[in-house]
């Protein structure tokens, strides 16, 4: 254990930013976290997302065991009135390729996350069909299955506990990813949201259940996160 860690008067916390902060190149830059707000399914978490202005919105489409699942009509419906400059994101969960595709290629959706068992030659094939960015979703809980969410053809990376399970894992095994280029789900509410930007830096916070109240997207909790994770952005 180095003299650093040793001294009991210093945070954990202020232990953990340091070492990966030394992990960094010499004069990089880290990027301002972003936001998604996932999950989004009736008019008014349209009308809350408008006035937050989060960077990316999720719908899950087509999964009928989600209380949050919408179909294509309402997603049609719904992006007629989502702000242009959010990127709409489609969830799916071993849909068809070509479904998928389409959704894409006809600009209802601007990404597409893929949180099911699609392997590496679904990924592969589904990009044949559309040149917009592939989230692929992957639950982790060691270091090595971080490392390795990354071998992987998809653009983007999301790390979660549990793929849906809103639960927090144990962030420490993310220095295995340096460079921040994920995705980060699962838990994630506005009493936590400051430690994982300030320690991890990821590249995006992902929420759903923790903006809702009753099930349903709450206003207020969706604008108090979007400004924690802005506030936080500020201060690095």
């Amino acid at each position: 254990m180095s003299e650093e860690n040793k001294d009991p008067g210093i945070p954990k916390a202020r232990i953990l930013k340091s070492q990966i902060q030394k992990s960094q190149p010499p004069g990089s830059k880290i990027p301002k976290t972003k936001i998604k707000i996932c999950g989004l399914s009736r008019m008014e978490d349209i009308e809350a997302v408008n006035e937050a202005c989060p960077d990316y919105c999720g719908f899950i489409i087509n999964y009928p065991p989600s209380k949050r699942n919408i179909s294509v009509d309402q997603l049609a419906e719904l992006k007629k009135i989502l702000r242009k400059e959010m990127k709409a994101v489609g969830v799916f969960v071993d849909a068809h390729a070509e479904s998928v595709a389409k959704l894409l290629n006809e600009d209802l959706i601007d990404l597409a996350q893929l949180h099911g068992n699609e392997d590496e030659t679904y990924i592969a094939n589904l990009k044949k069909l559309t040149a917009k960015p592939l989230i692929k979703a992957v639950k982790v809980s060691t270091e090595e299955e971080v490392k390795k969410a990354f071998d992987t053809v998809a653009d983007e990376v999301l790390l979660d506990h549990g793929k849906g399970t809103g639960k927090t894992f144990d962030w420490s095994i993310l220095k295995a990813v340096p460079d921040h280029r994920y995705f980060l789900a699962g838990g994630l509410g506005t009493e936590n949201i400051k430690e994982a930007i300030q320690i991890y830096h990821p590249a995006v916070i992902d929420l759903s259940s923790s903006v809702e109240t009753d099930g349903k997207k709450d206003r207020k909790k969706i604008l108090a996160a979007v400004k924690a994770v802005r506030d936080t952005g500020k201060t690095i």
